[in-house]
């Protein structure tokens, strides 16, 4: 497993309940996992959790087998990509030094810039459709290009995982679609990736497994057509939820208005 949790708690100090409570998931290599769950669930804490960011109360939280917090900065940079869901820039960069960033673990001290690294900075633009931003100022970009910005620079680390914390959700429909294009074809080479997202239609299509959580805990977790059942998600969700199957077998949910409680949507 490249991210493994094991009866994971984190408690926030004054906190009536845990943040998570006796959580056990796996990503293992060449696997994308959806984390799911309304607002306040813990979804952005166990990422925290597995990056070493928190102390935990009570099990493990593992990366590659070895604890979180034990990994040391640098070398943990090496291994994960995170885009977590704000960041500000407090300083003037243009998107190409933005992305080059991401080389930093993989540089020495002072270590001068390379033709290797600047390949792999051009190949990271491209994949994330920023190349013809390169030369800009990151702070005149709009809110999707930056989101695409951060990704890139997350893809020039070169990572053995990903971890993505609402990566789409400041994203048009083409390029939200073309980011889990991109991320699927890095899972299909053996990358891991988890991925946090209130988006649970596209989570459908692309993940693997999904994770739902609830209050701190895991309430289910495995393919998306067990998991996203209308009764689970109307529990979780405290709304009424309706589900129709898409063409190729996978569920896809529609909030429903409370004058609408019962009704069956039709079948694309």
């Amino acid at each position: 497993m490249i991210f493994e949790t094991r009866d994971l708690t984190v408690r926030y100090p004054g906190a009536e309940r845990p943040a998570l409570d006796q959580v056990t998931l796996g990503v293992e290599p060449g696997a994308l996992v959806a984390v799911a769950g309304p607002n306040g669930s813990g979804k952005t804490t166990l990422i925290r959790a597995l990056l070493g960011t928190v102390p935990l109360a009570g099990g493990m939280a593992l990366l590659n087998g070895r604890p979180s917090l034990e990994w040391p900065r640098q070398e943990l940079a090496r291994w994960v990509g995170v885009v977590t869901q704000r960041e500000e820039l407090w300083v003037p960069l243009t998107v190409e030094e933005v992305v080059l960033m991401g080389r930093y673990p993989r540089l020495g001290a002072l270590s001068p810039v390379t033709a290797v690294d600047r390949s792999v900075v051009r190949t990271a633009l491209e994949r994330c459709d920023v190349l013809e931003f390169q030369r800009r100022q990151a702070d005149s970009l709009s809110g999707g290009e930056w989101q695409r910005v951060r990704i890139a620079r997350a893809l020039a680390q070169e990572p053995r995982a990903l971890v993505l914390d609402e990566p789409t959700s400041a994203l048009d429909i083409k390029h939200e679609m073309e980011v889990l294009e991109l991320v699927r074809t890095l899972v299909g080479e053996g990358m891991a990736c988890l991925l946090v997202t209130h988006r649970l239609n596209v989570a459908a299509r692309y993940a693997d497994r999904i994770i739902l959580l609830e209050s701190g805990r895991l309430v289910a977790g495995g393919p998306p057509r067990d998991v996203l059942t209308a009764e689970t998600l109307s529990q979780v969700f405290h709304w009424p939820i309706a589900l129709t199957t898409w063409r190729d077998g996978t569920p896809q949910l529609i909030p429903l208005r409370p004058h609408e409680s019962g009704s069956q949507p039709d079948s694309p």
